[in-house]
């Protein structure tokens, strides 16, 4: 990747949709993730495995990932918590299927959200998260990693930086793909994303890639997201609308809008290989399935 371009994952059709209280129905996903393809993403979020009581919305991960288009240019990630997960995933690609080609592990970066989130103290979920990136590779799947909460926790209030690269550190012994600082509850702030991500710059080097997940939840995410471009993060989730939110969080909302992360991107001469005009599109049709407009600043002034 040239150094001016970035890379969006598009988690719409998984952290988009789990929060979201009227299930939406296979094919309206399959629906979406085609016209999230036609705009220009080609690494996608489709679906997480979950326990289908614990979030309902992806009960049918299963069924969108046997239906999803076999594009050789696309990368299907599938969200894992626990080695079940990975089990699963690794499912997908049974009896020459194309199943998922990437599974993204989550740590929780605070005790308390942690064991509600998955069940797992910080010591716990070190020690499962690198068990299942070491798993995951010897199976021949591979394997990136999201620590949450990195920048607070709705339960403890601030998470300490150190704990946070502590957290790094560890996992990058097990050398995934990427690690990245998710701002689970978004409570960031752009000194403070350039900061952490610059500490994180130090220690990953060029080893290992930095990605970067941030929620709007008080408006700071699209400026989040420049101060991290700035500390030389150049892979980015942005959801289609701005649509999100954790279950497990307390008033979490959306991520940060692809149409708003690409119009600050492009407007900035930053490469992002996403056609704007069509991700406003998609936004604006499935504002029609859902019956409310999305949360897209960019959407809603186009």
């Amino acid at each position: 990747m040239a150094p001016h371009n970035i890379e969006l994952v598009e988690v719409g059709p998984r952290d988009g949709l789990q929060n979201e209280p009227d299930i939406v129905a296979t094919d309206v996903k399959l629906a979406m993730i085609g016209r999230i393809i036609d705009y220009g993403a080609r690494r996608l979020e489709v679906a997480s495995f979950v326990h289908p009581q614990r979030v309902p919305q992806m009960a049918d991960a299963e069924s969108v990932i046997a239906a999803l288009p076999d594009r050789k240019d696309c990368t299907y990630i599938g969200l894992v918590l626990n080695k079940r997960g990975v089990m699963r995933a690794l499912a997908t690609r049974e009896n020459n299927a194309r199943g998922v080609d990437q599974v993204g592990c989550v740590i929780v970066a605070s005790d308390t959200f942690g064991q509600k989130n998955q069940g797992q103290t910080i010591a716990e979920g070190l020690a499962e998260t690198r068990a299942m990136i070491r798993f995951a590779r010897a199976e021949g799947l591979r394997a990136q990693v999201t620590i949450s909460a990195a920048f607070g926790c709705p339960f403890e209030g601030e998470v300490k930086h150190d704990t946070v690269i502590a957290i790094a550190e560890e996992l990058a012994i097990e050398q995934p793909e990427e690690i990245a600082l998710a701002d689970t509850i978004g409570v960031g702030t752009p000194s403070e994303t350039g900061e952490l991500f610059g500490r994180l710059s130090d220690l990953l080097g060029s080893r290992i890639p930095m990605r970067a997940h941030f929620h709007n939840t008080r408006g700071t995410g699209i400026a989040n997201a420049w101060a991290a471009y700035q500390a030389g993060v150049r892979i980015f989730d942005a959801s289609l609308g701005g649509l999100g939110g954790c279950p497990f969080a307390p008033r979490a909302t959306g991520n940060i809008a692809t149409e708003d992360l690409i119009y600050m991107m492009a407007r900035s001469d930053v490469e992002t290989g996403i056609d704007l005009d069509a991700a406003i599109a998609a936004n604006k049709w499935f504002a029609g399935v859902l019956g409310r407009e999305l949360p897209s600043a960019v959407a809603r002034a186009a």
